[in-house]
């Protein structure tokens, strides 16, 4: 008779890296602004699904960081929306993978894209006024649309 043997793979957090992240060439966040947990994930995975804790939810500390100035964290925060809890924390949560490294490469990766986001700078809008000519161009389509719609009333028979 055979005897089956449990295997189990454990992974320390010691081989995760333990370096800066880096978003740009200019800007890194550091180690210590990021805390991993993960826990068991729902979808793919067979029976490993169950007894391996591969969804990883990362929490950013948005408010304590000072990688980012205020107006970066700003715009993080609104384009984040519900991501972001009452104490500055940006969660993300990937659990679209089978492997635990898997998803933390990807919830580190979305975090990277959404601080790229943040960091493009909006264009400030200037106000203009119409031109003369435009002003006529459309003075002169309502005429034309108000006789379109006066010749689609009633026919009168006055002589």
């Amino acid at each position: 008779m055979r005897e089956y043997v449990r295997r189990e793979t454990v992974r320390s957090m010691a081989c995760f890296r333990t370096m800066p992240v880096e978003i740009t060439p200019d800007i890194s966040l550091p180690e210590r602004d990021l805390t991993w947990s993960f826990v068991r994930a729902s979808g793919p995975g067979g029976q490993n699904v169950n007894k391996v804790a591969t969804a990883a939810q990362l929490r950013f500390d948005l408010a304590g960081t000072a990688a980012l100035d205020p107006a970066v964290k700003q715009r993080l925060r609104s384009l984040a929306g519900r991501r972001v809890t009452e104490d500055g924390a940006l969660i993300i949560v990937a659990r679209n993978q089978r492997t635990q490294e898997g998803n933390r490469r990807e919830a580190l990766e979305r975090l990277a894209e959404l601080l790229r986001r943040a960091l493009v700078v909006p264009k400030v809008r200037k106000a203009t006024r119409p031109t003369r000519a435009a002003r006529q161009r459309r003075m002169d389509t309502k005429t034309q649309r108000r006789a379109t719609k006066q010749l689609r009333g009633r026919v009168r028979w006055d002589d």
